[in-house]
């Protein structure tokens, strides 16, 4: 397959059904619950899926992704291509046209300034920028008129629609957030809680940690959308609540990922008041590895930084052991059945690009112990195992949630029968994901040795994901920890590798490098320790109508047209 042939199908556009709705506003206030309640609306702070996903409902791309993982005009008039000649022929150069009708909700057009202000804005280097392996590659973004936003890259692009395309990758006012680059880019609480977008609904009031309310963006640019007047997006609780809300008592209309036991899940759905909806599509649960020493100790600006490396896990024969040590195929049965999938991988999808690795599948709890006798830990009386004094001891942390406390649980027991000590820790999902750069129990700050969690990428290409892996994003006090490295992996041919990926056409060469770069994180190095491929469970009310799951994008990318099915 030629460069040309790859992107032509990557930049599928299809056209959105129309929702069954009468008029903008007319199905009153629409509910959706978060049980992660959302810390920011603006996804460059955050590498939280919840933040995404509540700003999509205010902020907008030049594109996104449909419910096939197909690329799809938002802000701009169609998807390059080299035959429209969006996409020059050496592929280094992309060229966007924003649609004449796109409006800021303030009333003000959104033009080229715009975009090119977002890509400095997450490339400046002291923004601590969450998304900034979505604008890897870019050398500059040119505006010659207001409509027109062409984008250059220093290699050939095969993959181009990373930058400006996906919830996690939206335009920003430039009037709204011109003073709130770099260092000052935390700071801005108004500008953070309150962005004004192009999206069918804008903010009235956020609430951090708790409720946003939005009502109709009067500035949309279809007429007759969205048939909800308002929105109410409440955060917090916990997947239990979130389900019955909406499958029981009917209290909310929509309930985001519902990480419950799939009997659960069955029962609540007997009630009838709302149904299930699932699909499979990049969410894989995982263990990171620490590859930094997070004590205490330390001071504040050096825990879990390169400086000190970790003093047990930075063997990979440590690593390797505790991976060896569990039973994935029993974690699936329990904590997601028909809804999950045993994986190696890191990138389980799509099939083409998911490496053949099935070696941690079958659990193997003598080999792990003798893995850990060849790097010299010994058992000592109590079971847990010592070398040069220090215990093999180690702090597990993850999210509160009643899936992720029976995994918690069940590794503990598989590492005490090799001899490990496991300390186990719970942080509020909103904390934990909230990326607030001053509190120490996010997943970016990593205080801890292991920690599990699961996200996924925009789209179905996994080069901006892959690329979060690279030695430059290592998050620490520079970038307000906001790296989306967290576990301070830094191989100099991993990086060599995406730059690799990054200018190569052919889609079976860029599935070959992805495969290979992901066992590097995986197989080879253990760094990452994929649990379960996720498939995602979320509900909504019987009388919700337009509701579209999608794994590629945000969960919520067609608000716009969901409306009241009368009953």
């Amino acid at each position: 397959m030629t460069p040309k042939t790859l992107l032509l199908g990557a930049a599928a556009s299809i056209a959105l059904a129309p929702a069954a709705m009468a008029e903008r506003g007319s199905d009153g206030d629409l509910k959706i619950i978060y049980w992660q309640a959302p810390s920011t609306m603006n996804p460059y702070l955050s590498s939280g899926t919840k933040d995404a996903e509540a700003s999509s409902l205010v902020l907008e791309g030049l594109a996104g992704f449909n419910e096939k993982g197909e690329v799809i005009p938002r802000l701009a008039v169609e998807i390059p291509s080299i035959d429209n000649g969006g996409i020059s022929e050496d592929l280094k150069t992309v060229t966007w046209k924003i649609r004449e009708d796109a409006r800021w909700s303030d009333g003000t057009p959104v033009t080229s300034a715009d975009a090119k202000f977002t890509a400095d804005y997450c490339l400046h280097p002291e923004g601590g920028c969450a998304q900034a392996a979505r604008y890897q590659g870019i050398a500059s973004v040119d505006t010659p008129d207001d409509r027109t936003v062409i984008v250059n890259y220093t290699e050939p692009r095969p993959n181009p629609f990373t930058a400006f395309t996906g919830a996690t990758s939206p335009i920003l006012q430039k009037a709204q957030f011109e003073n709130c680059v770099g260092t000052a880019a935390s700071t801005c609480t108004e500008e953070n809680f309150n962005p004004i977008g192009t999206g069918a609904f804008k903010v009235v009031e956020f609430k951090t940690n708790d409720v946003v309310t939005l009502e109709a963006n009067p500035e949309y640019r279809d007429p007759v959308k969205p048939a909800f007047a308002t929105v109410t997006l409440k955060g917090g609780g916990d997947a239990t609540a979130a389900a019955r809300a909406v499958l029981e008592t009917g209290e909310f209309d929509y309930a985001w990922n519902l990480q419950l036991a799939p009997d659960v899940l069955a029962s609540m759905e007997t009630a009838g008041r709302g149904q299930l909806v699932t699909g499979f599509g990049t969410l894989v649960e995982r263990i990171e590895m620490n590859l930094t020493n997070p004590s205490s100790d330390l001071p504040d600006d050096e825990r879990s930084t390169p400086s000190h490396p970790h003093p047990i896990l930075s063997d990979e024969r440590v690593r390797r052991a505790l991976s060896m040590a569990i039973d994935r195929e029993l974690l699936t049965e329990i904590g997601y059945g028909q809804a999950g999938r045993a994986t190696c991988n890191l990138v389980p999808a799509p099939e083409l690009f998911a490496s053949d690795n099935t070696s941690c599948l079958t659990q193997d709890v003598e080999g792990a112990k003798a893995l850990l006798d060849e790097a010299g830990w010994t058992m000592g009386g109590d079971g847990i195992r010592e070398k040069d004094g220090m215990k093999l001891s180690l702090l597990f942390q993850t999210s509160v949630n009643a899936v992720r406390q029976d995994f918690q649980a069940l590794i503990k027991q598989w590492w005490s029968e090799i001899g490990v000590e496991t300390e186990l820790k719970t942080v509020d999902p909103s904390v934990f994901f909230g990326g607030d750069a001053g509190s120490p129990d996010t997943f970016q700050r990593f205080y801890a040795d292991v920690e599990m969690y699961a996200n996924n990428f925009d789209g179905t290409d996994p080069e901006p994901y892959l690329a979060q892996y690279t030695c430059d994003k290592i998050p620490g006090p520079d970038d307000q920890w906001q790296g989306e490295n967290i576990n301070r992996f830094c191989d100099e041919s991993y990086d060599a590798k995406l730059v690799e990926l990054g200018k190569t056409g052919d889609i079976e060469q860029r599935a070959a490098l992805a495969r290979a770069m992901n066992d590097m994180l995986t197989k080879d190095s253990m760094v990452i320790v994929p649990l379960v491929d996720r498939g995602r469970v979320s509900a909504h009310a019987n009388d919700l109508g337009g509701v579209l799951l999608n794994t590629w994008d945000s969960e919520i990318w067609n608000a716009a047209d969901w409306y009241r099915i009368s009953q």
